[in-house]
C-alpha cells in the first residue's frame, strides 16, 4: 500500500519549475510523511546509551537487560540445562528507558542457562539468547549465567601480550584451530580442539615440531584464528561426524565456538580453553588475532532480528535485504546500535580473551566511523592492538562507497590496515584467472604493481599508479597499513595455485617461484602475512573454497614438513632475517621515501632496489635487494663497492654467502639480497 502511496505522491509533485498549487501541497503534506515515516522507522529507534545490556551477574542479584524497542512484551526463560528440559522460571520483563527491558532475579541463578521469548506485532517468537550472551549452552540456543572470574586459567591476570614495538614489526600467520591440530600425525592430543594448540613437546613421526612448537620455531609473532566464536554450521551434538567449516556464519558473536572445546555442553569450559589457548601463546612469544565476520549473519532468523525486526540489517530501496556479503544479508554497521554493537563486542574480546587483535572480514561492508570507533576504543585499551581486514565487498551495497572502509579508503582509517590484492596477484597471477600468472612465473606488466607492494601501498615518487594492476594512487596513510601476502585461506594455497597456473613446470620450478614469492613478502614494507601450511607446501588437492569440506582437504599434512624440510628452514631463515634487519619493517612512509630506490634494471621481470643509509638503524648500511621472474639468469652491474651475499634463493646466512662486487648473475626465478656495512 506504501508503495502505491508512493507512486500517488511521484505523480502529483510538480515540476521544479511549477509552482504547486495547494492542492498539491496538501497532498504532499499528507501522504510523504506517512511514506517516510514507514521507510525509515527503524531509523527511528530510539537509541540505548547505557553500557548495561545482556546479563549482569551477582550472587545477590542478576540483571538482564535487552533493547527491543518495538516489542510488546518479553518473557525470560531459567533452564537447568542448555538443551532440553522444561524452563524452572518463567517472569515478565518490565520495559525500561530508550527501547530497552530489563528484569531482576533476586537469588543466586549461577550455571543456570535463560533465553529470551519477544512478542513482535502480536507474534511470540522462539526463544533465543541476547546478542550480549557471553556463554552458551550447546549450539548456542540458550545463553548462561556464569560468573567469568571462574573461567579464569591459573595465573590469568598475569597473561600478558609479547612485546611489540610498531605495527610493521608484525608477521602474521593465518590458520585454523581445527587444521593445525587435526591430523593424525600431529602428535597432538587434544586434536581439532583450543586445547590442542596448549601443548607442547609435539612432534609428527620423523621427530619435527608440530602445532604451537611449530609456530615458535617458525618464528612468526601472532597467530591469526579464522573465526573463533560461536559459529552456526557445525552441529556440537555430533562430534562423531568431524563437520568442518571455516566459520564465517556467526551465530553468538561473544562466546567462543563449542566444537573447539573438550565440552560443549557446559557453556563454561568452552570460555576457559579459550584463555588457556591464548595463554600458551602469550608464553610462547606469539600474539593472537581474533577473525571477526560482524558484516552478515548467519541467517535472518538470528537474535538481531527477533530484538529488533529488521533494524540491524541494510535494505535496498525496493524493501529487500542488502547482499554485499554474498550470504544472504549485510549488517547496517552504521546505524546506532549496530555500531554499539561492534564496538562493545571488540572490546569485550579484547579485555576477557585478552586477545591481540582483529581481522575483520568484508571489511568493506563497513562504514568508516564505525571501524574507527572500534579502532579508537581498541587503542585505549592497548595501543598495540592490531586491525586489519579484507578492504572490499562481495557485491553492490546501499552504503555509499565513500562511506566504506573499502582499500581505497584506508587513509581514512586510525591506525586499521587493508589486505594489499595489489602484490599478491602481481605476485601470482589475478584472483579471477586461477591459472593466470604472475610476476614469479614470468608473466610481464606486474612490475610497477609489485613496486606498489613493496612500498606498502603508500606514496613513492619512482612508481607509475597509471601501471599498478588495482590502484591508481596510493591508498595507505603509513606501512603498517598494508597487509603484503601472496596467498590465504580463502583461495588455493600459494603451492597449488603455482601447479594449477604452470602446468609444465617441474617441482623444483614450483618451488623456485613460491620462495621468490614470499621472499618478496617478507622483505617487502608493511605487514608480512603468511597462510598456514605454506613454509612446508601445503595443498589442498587444487581446491579453492574449502570452507567445508573434510579435514582430508584442510588439514595440515604434517609429514610434508619432513618431505620439504629445506623449504621449511627457508621460510624460518627468512623471517629471521625481516626480524634482524628493520631495513625492511620501516614504520613510515617519510622514512620509506627517504631510503627505498628502486634501480632501473630495463628488464620488466627483473626488480631491483636499495635500501640506504642504515634504514631504520639497520646494523647494515645498504641493502640490495634483486628479484629475477625470468625463467634465466641474468647479469646485473652492481653498485659501487664491496657487496656481501646474505640470501641466494636457496640459502641465509646474515654473516654472508660470499663476497661480490662489479658483477652478478641472478639464477632463473630467484631472490638475491646483498649489503654493505659501511
Amino acid at each position: 500500500m506504501i508503495q502505491n502511496m508512493k507512486s500517488l505522491v511521484i505523480k502529483l509533485v510538480p515540476r521544479p519549475q511549477n509552482k504547486p498549487t495547494l492542492f498539491m501541497k496538501f497532498i504532499l503534506l499528507i501522504f510523504l510523511p506517512l511514506f517516510s515515516s514507514s521507510q525509515n522507522k527503524s531509523e527511528n529507534y530510539p537509541v540505548y546509551h547505557g553500557k548495561d545490556l545482556g546479563v549482569n551477574y551477582n550472587p545477590k542479584q542478576t540483571v538482564f537487560k535487552v533493547w527491543a524497542p518495538t516489542a510488546s512484551a518479553i518473557k525470560l526463560n531459567l533452564y537447568k540445562t542448555g538443551a532440553g528440559g522444561k524452563a524452572i522460571k518463567t517472569c515478565l520483563m518490565t520495559r525500561k528507558e530508550q527501547g530497552s527491558w530489563q528484569t531482576k532475579i533476586a537469588n543466586n541463578v549461577k550455571n543456570l542457562y535463560y533465553t529470551f521469548e519477544i512478542e513482535q506485532d502480536g507474534k511470540w517468537l522462539g526463544e533465543t539468547p541476547d546478542i550480549y550472551a557471553k556463554a552458551v549452552g550447546v549450539n548456542g540456543r540458550r545463553g548462561m549465567v556464569v560468573n567469568m572470574l571462574e573461567t579464569n586459567p591459573i595465573n590469568w591476570k598475569n597473561d600478558k601480550r609479547p612485546p611489540q614495538k610498531n605495527f610493521t614489526d608484525i608477521i602474521l600467520y593465518e590458520s585454523h584451530v581445527r587444521d593445525l591440530t587435526i591430523n593424525k600425525n600431529s602428535g597432538i592430543k587434544h586434536k581439532g580442539k583450543y586445547l590442542g594448540l596448549t601443548e607442547t613437546g609435539t612432534k609428527n613421526v620423523d621427530g619435527l615440531s608440530t602445532g604451537l612448537d611449530h609456530l615458535k620455531e617458525l618464528g612468526v609473532t601472532h597467530i591469526h584464528l579464522l573465526p573463533s566464536f560461536d559459529f552456526n554450521s557445525i552441529d556440537e551434538t555430533r562430534p562423531e561426524l568431524n563437520a568442518y567449516n571455516w566459520g564465517y556464519d556467526p551465530l553468538n558473536y561473544n562466546v567462543p565456538e563449542g566444537s573447539f572445546s573438550s565440552n560443549p555442553y557446559d557453556g563454561r569450559v568452552r570460555i576457559k580453553e579459550f584463555k588457556q589457548m591464548v595463554q600458551a601463546f602469550h608464553k610462547n612469544g606469539i600474539r593472537v588475532i581474533l577473525d571477526v565476520v560482524y558484516n552478515h549473519t548467519a541467517n535472518r532468523r538470528t537474535p538481531f532480528n527477533k530484538f529488533a525486526p529488521d533494524y540491524f540489517y541494510r535494505k535496498n530501496a525496493d524493501g529487500g535485504y542488502s547482499d554485499a556479503t554474498g550470504c544472504g544479508n549485510e549488517t547496517a554497521s552504521e546505524k546506532p546500535m549496530m555500531r554499539k554493537f561492534m564496538v562493545a563486542s571488540a572490546a569485550y574480546w579484547a579485555k576477557e580473551y585478552h586477545v591481540d587483535g582483529f581481522r575483520f572480514d568484508l571489511m568493506g561492508v563497513h562504514d568508516i566511523e564505525t571501524m574507527n570507533a572500534i579502532s579508537d576504543t581498541l587503542h585505549k585499551i592497548d595501543p598495540t592492538i592490531f586491525i586489519y581486514g579484507e578492504g572490499w565487498t562481495a557485491g553492490s551495497s546501499p552504503l555509499p562507497e565513500k562511506s566504506r572502509a573499502v582499500k581505497k579508503n584506508t587513509y581514512q582509517l586510525h591506525n586499521i590496515a587493508a589486505f594489499s590484492d595489489d602484490i599478491r596477484d602481481a605476485l601470482r597471477g589475478p584472483f579471477n584467472n586461477v591459472k593466470g600468472k604472475g610476476f614469479v612465473s614470468g608473466k610481464n606488466g606486474m612490475l610497477e604493481s609489485l613496486k606498489f607492494g613493496i612500498v606498502a601501498s603508500t606514496q613513492h615518487s619512482q612508481i607509475d599508479y597509471n601501471k599498478v594492476n588495482y590502484s591508481k594512487a596510493p591508498w595507505a596513510a603509513e606501512p603498517g597499513q598494508t597487509i603484503s601476502y601472496v596467498s590465504c585461506h580463502d583461495d588455493n594455497t600459494l603451492f597449488d595455485r603455482l601447479n594449477i597456473a604452470n602446468p609444465d613446470a617441474t617441482e623444483a620450478d614450483i618451488i623456485k617461484m613460491d620462495k621468490l614469492s614470499q621472499t618478496i613478502v617478507l622483505t617487502s614494507q608493511g605487514v608480512a602475512f603468511l597462510h598456514s601450511g605454506a613454509e612446508i607446501l601445503r595443498t589442498k588437492q587444487g581446491i579453492a573454497n574449502s570452507y567445508n569440506l573434510p579435514d582430508s582437504i584442510n588439514e595440515i599434512d604434517w609429514s610434508r614438513k619432513s618431505k620439504y624440510k629445506e623449504v621449511f628452514y627457508f621460510y624460518k631463515s627468512m623471517i629471521a632475517l625481516r626480524k634482524h634487519h628493520p631495513a625492511f619493517r620501516m614504520p613510515t612512509t617519510k622514512m620509506i621515501q627517504n631510503h627505498l630506490k628502486f634501480l632501473d634494471t630495463r628488464d620488466s621481470l627483473f626488480l631491483a632496489y636499495q635500501l640506504n643509509n642504515n634504514a631504520n638503524n639497520d646494523s647494515w648500511k645498504n641493502i640490495l635487494v634483486l628479484l629475477n621472474g625470468n625463467n634465466a639468469n641474468k647479469e646485473i652491474a652492481l653498485p659501487a663497492g664491496k657487496w656481501i651475499l646474505a640470501v641466494d634463493g636457496d640459502n641465509v646466512n646474515e654473516s654472508g654467502l660470499k663476497k661480490m662486487e662489479t658483477k652478478i648473475i641472478v639464477p632463473a626465478i630467484t631472490a638475491f639480497i646483498l649489503y654493505k656495512l659501511n
